[in-house]
């Protein structure tokens, strides 16, 4: 049998990979343009953006917190049906909260995109 005869071909040291990726560096990705950053908003100026959104969770945050606090106020002075009154009326207004809540978040997902 003849011998398999193999192109002379020089011995290279193997070259070493590029990094795949330069973590330091965002991806380039063909034909993607990210936008540019839009600048961070305040604590401030995001409560307010939300709070017009949808004003009705504010609204039913307060109400839970008031309903709580003066009927924890009532019960300390023994005034033991006010208390339980207001107990009620506090959980009645975290389920009017909680139902904004989803009716915000189920309108924002149901807008359509600009």
């Amino acid at each position: 049998m003849a011998a398999a005869a193999s192109p002379a071909v020089p011995d290279k040291t193997p070259k070493k990979d590029p990094v795949p990726f330069d973590f330091s560096q965002p991806p380039v990705i063909e034909g993607f343009n990210p936008l540019p950053k839009v600048r961070d908003e305040t604590f401030k100026e995001k409560f307010m953006r939300k709070t017009k959104e949808n004003p009705f969770v504010p609204i039913g945050c307060l109400g839970t917190a008031g309903a709580l606090i003066y009927g924890l106020r009532a019960f300390h002075q023994g005034k033991t049906r006010q208390s339980q009154l207001l107990m009620r009326g506090r959980i009645f207004a975290q389920g009017f909260t909680v139902v904004a809540i989803i009716v915000g978040v189920l309108s924002t997902a149901l807008k359509p995109k600009q």
